[in-house]
C-alpha cells in the first residue's frame, strides 16, 4: 500500500474512531479490533484500495441506506473486488518468491568461494562443523534423532530443538528433500550446517508465519542417534 493510501487509512481511523480509548463494552472493542485487523490485512499485503469507499459501503449497509451504486451491480462488483484482491496477493507472492530466490542465489554463489563449503549435485550446500569419522551414517529409510536450529538468510530463527531443549526423532524419508539428503552425509556425533534451496525445501509455498514462500533454509544439525528406541 502506498503512502497516500496509508495516510487515508490512518486519518479515516482517527476521524471515525476518536473514541477508541473509551469503548463502553467488550463487544465494541471487538468490533474495532475486527476493523483494525481488516485494515492491517490490506496494509500488510499492500492491497491498494479506496479505504473511504470501503468504510462508506459498510456504514451505508449497516444503517440500511440506499447504496450509492446500482443494486444490481453489487454482487458483480463484489466478485470483481475479490478477484482484484486475489490478483494483488498473487502478484505480491510472486515478487516475494523471486526476491527470496535471488537472495538465496547470491548467498550460495558466495558459498562456492569458500573451500570449507561443499555442494551436492542437487544444489544442497553443507559445511562440516564437527565430524565423527567412526560414526555410522543413516539410510533414507532410517529413523534419526537430531538437535537442530533452523533460520532464514537474515538470521531469523523459525524453529529450534536446541532452544526447546528437546531433540526430535523422525523418519528420514518423511521430511524435506534437503534433510533426507543432508542427514545421509552425516555420521552419528557429527554436526553440519546446511544451506537448503527452496526446491529442496518447501518450494514456492509459505509455511505458517515464519517461512516465506521461496525461502532458502539454513540449518545447523547434530546427528545424535540412528533408529533410537
Amino acid at each position: 500500500m502506498n503512502k497516500k493510501i496509508s495516510l487515508v487509512l490512518f486519518f479515516s481511523c482517527v476521524t471515525m474512531f476518536s473514541y477508541a480509548q473509551t469503548f463502553s463494552s467488550k463487544t465494541d472493542s471487538a468490533a474495532y479490533a475486527n476493523g483494525y485487523q481488516t485494515g492491517a490485512y490490506f496494509q500488510y499485503h499492500q492491497i491498494n484500495i479506496n479505504v473511504e469507499a470501503f468504510v462508506a459501503g459498510i456504514l451505508d449497509a449497516y444503517q440500511a441506506k440506499q447504496p450509492k451504486i446500482d443494486k444490481n451491480q453489487i454482487n458483480e462488483l463484489g466478485q470483481y473486488f475479490n478477484m482484484y484482491v486475489q490478483q494483488a496477493l498473487n502478484e505480491k507472492q510472486k515478487s516475494e518468491i523471486q526476491y527470496n530466490k535471488n537472495i538465496a542465489a547470491n548467498i550460495m554463489a558466495e558459498n562456492k568461494k569458500n573451500p570449507n563449503i561443499k555442494e551436492t549435485a542437487s544444489g544442497l550446500q553443507y559445511q562440516i562443523l564437527q565430524e565423527n569419522k567412526k560414526g555410522k551414517k543413516p539410510l533414507a529409510t532410517d529413523k534419526v534423532k537430531v538437535h537442530y536450529k533452523g533460520y532464514l538468510h537474515n538470521g531469523v530463527v523459525f524453529d529450534s530443538s536446541i532452544d526447546r531443549g528437546e531433540p526430535i526423532t523422525f523418519a528420514l524419508n518423511q521430511v524435506i528433500k534437503g534433510w533426507t539428503e543432508g542427514l545421509q552425509l552425516m555420521t552419528v556425533g557429527s554436526k553440519y550446517k546446511f544451506w537448503i534451496p527452496s526446491d529442496l525445501a518447501y518450494g514456492d509455498r509459505a509455511v505458517g508465519n515464519n517461512i516465506p514462500a521461496g525461502s532458502m533454509l539454513i540449518f545447523e544439525v547434530e546427528l545424535l542417534e540412528i533408529n533410537p528406541q
